[in-house]
This record gives C-alpha cells, structure tokens and sequence, in this order.
C-alpha cells in the first residue's frame, strides 16, 4: 500500500491521507473490493456502491449514503465553494488552470 499526500481539500474527506492500492482485473472486469474498505462501508454480506469515471481515474464510493454527487458538493462547500477550491488548485498545479 502507498500513502499519497492529500493537498487538496477535495480528496480529503477524513483529514487524513488516503491509501491507494493496487488491485487486478478479471477478464470479465471483475475485482475485489479490500476487507478494510468492506468493513468501513458496511458491506460485509455485499451491498452497492457507486462508480465516477474521472477518464484518467475512477472514484468509488458506498452507494445510499446521498450518493457520490452529495459526496462531492459537501466537500466542495467544506473548501469554501468552487471558485475558491478551483483557484487554491490552480495556484498549487499551474499545469491545471
């Protein structure tokens, strides 16, 4: 497992680093979601979760709980609103304004 600094305020929902971890496929697209993040969700006899396709990265969340877009917007208000949070990225990633 690596840890990956978390600079922005967006992907830092627990104020803390998130793990990242490498999983493999299936050739039928199938993998298995880790003990740890089963037990955190609640999804030790199975359950849903939602999927958001980045392009260049997928993000999966526990499906019921307002869903990833309520996810995301209470982040966004938590960083003070879009405009703030897009300005404090550009002016920590220049290479994204």
């Amino acid at each position: 497992m690596t840890r990956v600094p978390c600079h922005l305020t967006l992907f830092n929902l627990y104020h803390d680093c998130m793990s990242v971890t490498e999983f493999r496929v299936s050739d039928r697209g199938q993998m298995a979601l880790p003990a740890e993040a089963r037990r955190r969700w609640n999804l030790l006899e199975g359950g849903s979760v939602e999927v958001a396709d980045l392009g260049d990265a997928l993000v999966i969340v526990p499906a019921g709980r307002g869903g990833l877009r309520a996810l995301l917007r209470d982040a966004i208000d938590e960083a003070g609103g879009y405009a703030r949070l897009s300005r404090r990225v550009a002016d920590e990633e220049p290479d994204l304004a």
